[in-house]
């Protein structure tokens, strides 16, 4: 990999997964997966493609020199321990996340996608969560302010941890060590970021639908029955 990689097509130089590794090594992917995994500021960092990226260049040896298994290791409690201080986060200042304005930085309508979307997956959303961007910074915060059962939300974070923070990374190392991913690589990682935003816009494509369907006077009644309900409920906190 003799230049970055082209996937500053798709946003800034900066957020560009080699540029971020070659300039601040292991140390900056570990503060990105932490910031990314609980940290309100860290929605928009390049978590699945840093950590591909990652993995092709542990197997590459340019960037990253360390072994396998301790990258692997360390991204994984990175992640843990982002999910941690985001379900701290969560219990105690969370519920004002429900009454907070609009920011450059901050949009209400990605707590309330999180928290939809832990309602519906319940304690395996911590899980799924990890896979899908943007919804995986908040849920952790959202499983504190729902005060999910600890030990459960400690559980789910390790096993989601492991299978975003160690699953993702051996892939992109043995998949770098295939001549034609190697020979490939710029589109492989556009791949990566295009595969990881599916599920947000299966989302909005699903709410086009539905808008076009359009709902009966029943169905809107009860959809601003339930967001009333969380707002007063959060509202108490």
């Amino acid at each position: 990999m003799s230049t970055p990689t082209t996937t500053l097509a798709l946003g800034p130089s900066w957020l560009d997964p080699e540029v971020l590794i070659s300039t601040f090594g292991l140390i900056g992917i570990l503060v990105i997966v932490f910031a990314e995994s609980g940290l309100l500021i860290g929605f928009f960092l390049p978590g699945d493609s840093l950590l591909f990226t990652a993995g092709l260049l542990t197997a590459d040896g340019k960037y990253i020199t360390y072994p396998l298994w301790l990258v692997c290791l360390l991204i994984t409690i990175a992640a843990i321990a982002g999910d941690q201080v985001g379900y701290a986060f969560g219990r105690k200042v969370g519920p004002a996340l429900f009454r907070r304005p609009n920011s450059r930085l901050f949009k209400q309508e990605n707590v309330l996608k999180a928290h939809d979307f832990f309602e519906k997956y319940g304690a395996r959303s911590i899980v799924l969560a990890r896979f899908v961007p943007i919804v995986r910074t908040f849920t952790p915060i959202v499983a504190g302010v729902s005060r999910m059962n600890y030990r459960t939300f400690v559980i789910y974070n390790v096993i989601g941890g492991v299978l975003w923070g160690t699953g993702v990374t051996v892939l992109g190392y043995f998949l770098g060590q295939i001549p034609f991913v190697k020979a490939n690589i710029e589109m492989i990682l556009i791949g990566i970021v295009l595969i990881s935003v599916i599920p947000i816009a299966v989302e909005l494509l699903r709410a086009w639908m539905a808008a076009r369907r359009g709902t009966t006077p029943q169905e809107r009644a009860a959809a601003e029955e339930a967001i009333r309900e969380t707002r007063e409920h959060y509202g108490k906190h």
